[in-house]
């Protein structure tokens, strides 16, 4: 009879790639020969044993392994590198399996997006006759504390006054890059106005030169009450 390498790893029957693997890491640091000195041997047949049981169809799939990687929308702009550590399985030159911490350099283009995918190809456990399956980080985008995104325009919302909607104001802010900005609002700003200011939103992932724009959103704030004289002044402005 054949050994139930299911049960070798203590997993069911039904086990996907991803529990196998956890399985199979567990069972080999407790048997590993270097781990048990005094039963070296029972441990090489248990360790031989396991190693055969990483064999099984679902941990050969080689679908890539998907990792989330978490970006500010600074790191997004300007560009930036992150060091991934990540732990795998390697073969010595005796064909056991060692578990290695290991570096990898995701370099972040400037204008990314979330979703993008960054691929290391084979970077994943080696086992004998088996090719590492490749680990995939994909973008997620951190919400920022000013600005949204939409493709490559930036959003920003200011709050206003109904004398500022009015008479015109200054929109002063800080871009991701640390420039001061200034922009000159002299329009009446009625419900669903924005002010575009051109080339002032993402660079643009496929050309880092160009640049989306930047749309301010305004809210107007209005006053809860007026005083009879205020009502007065404000109907003699807006009466022929």
């Amino acid at each position: 009879m054949g050994v139930d390498y299911y049960k070798l790893l203590q997993i069911g029957e039904d086990a996907g790639e991803e529990e196998i693997k956890k399985a199979f890491r567990r069972l080999a640091m407790k048997w590993h020969p270097d781990k048990n000195p005094r039963d070296d041997k029972e441990a090489e047949a248990k360790f031989k044993q396991i190693s055969e049981a990483y064999d099984l169809p679902a941990a050969q799939e080689g679908e890539p392994i998907e990792r989330h990687l978490s970006c500010s929308l600074e790191e997004l702009f300007n560009g930036t590198t992150k060091k991934m550590k990540i732990t795998r399985l390697i073969l010595d030159a005796s064909g056991r399996t060692l578990p290695v911490d290991e570096i990898l350099p995701v370099d972040i283009r400037r204008g990314w997006k979330k979703g993008t995918r960054i691929t290391f190809l084979e970077k994943g456990d080696e086992a004998l006759d088996f090719v590492p399956a490749d680990i995939v980080f994909i973008i997620d985008e951190k919400p920022h504390g000013v600005f949204t995104r939409e493709e490559n325009d930036l959003v920003f919302t200011k709050r206003i006054s109904l004398a500022e909607a009015l008479t015109g104001f200054t929109v002063r802010l800080t871009t991701l890059d640390g420039r001061e900005l200034a922009v000159d609002v002299d329009d009446v700003v009625h419900p669903g106005y924005e002010k575009v200011v051109a080339g002032e939103g993402m660079p643009v992932a496929k050309d880092s030169s160009r640049r989306g724009n930047l749309r301010i959103r305004f809210v107007t704030v209005f006053p809860a009450k007026l005083t009879a004289t205020q009502k007065s002044v404000v109907r003699q402005m807006f009466t022929g």
